[in-house]
């Protein structure tokens, strides 16, 4: 049976400071760093014993961070996808999030929602973020390995679950898949007749108290 754990990394600098992220290179904050050892304790308890384990990581430093501590207790080198890092916010990135609420323009209730851009210049379409994200799965599934981590972003996660299921690319205008920051999703797929489910979603039960 093989099993994709998909972790949204933990608190960072631009929740705490109220900017939008995106592509904005905010780094965990202390909070997040405590919170990124229990994700990481988490996985290891999920993991078989001697069992190999791949880890796959958006590069972003938020991710990275999260990632080299998950790397280090399972002792496991990450691999870095820029493909798997958040949507990007063009010019709102690192800016107050009240200048991207004053100019946000949101998609339409029907009608192209795939190449809407939001009204903020240099931002992703739905359909270019979709698109990476779903060629990082496929090539993270090319991998035969049986225990997969996947680092990303709370925007990125919709993604992650609906590449898995074979959810068709044009389908994904409306589909939104909601986890916690420093939440862990695990998917899983049968020998047998090669299913795929989402086993949880968004799972913050070994998020230290208080978080």
């Amino acid at each position: 049976m093989r099993t994709v754990h998909v972790v949204t990394h933990p608190e960072a600098t631009h929740h705490v400071d109220r900017v939008v992220g995106g592509w904005y290179d905010s780094r965990l904050t202390a909070a997040g760093e405590r919170a990124a050892a229990a994700v990481a304790d988490a996985l290891r308890s999920r993991s078989p014993g001697g069992a190999n384990v791949e880890v796959f990581s958006s590069d972003l430093r938020r991710t990275a961070q999260t990632a080299a501590v998950i790397g280090a207790v399972l002792d496991v080198t990450p691999v870095y996808d820029e493909r798997l890092r958040e949507k990007s916010y063009g010019e709102a990135g690192g800016r107050p999030q009240q200048w991207l609420d004053q100019r946000f323009l949101p998609p339409p209730a029907v009608g192209d929602r795939m190449t809407h851009d939001e009204g903020i210049p240099g931002a992703e379409t739905r359909a270019a973020f979709a698109r990476r994200v779903y060629a990082a799965v496929d090539a993270i599934l090319d991998s035969r390995c049986e225990n997969q981590i996947i680092v990303t972003h709370g925007g990125t996660l919709t993604f992650v679950p609906a590449a898995w299921i074979g959810m068709p690319l044009e389908a994904t205008g409306y589909v939104a898949f909601h986890a916690p920051s420093g939440s862990i999703t695990e998917l899983r797929e049968d020998d047998f007749y090669h299913n795929r489910r989402i086993e949880s979603l968004g799972d913050t039960r070994h998020r230290p108290a208080g978080f």
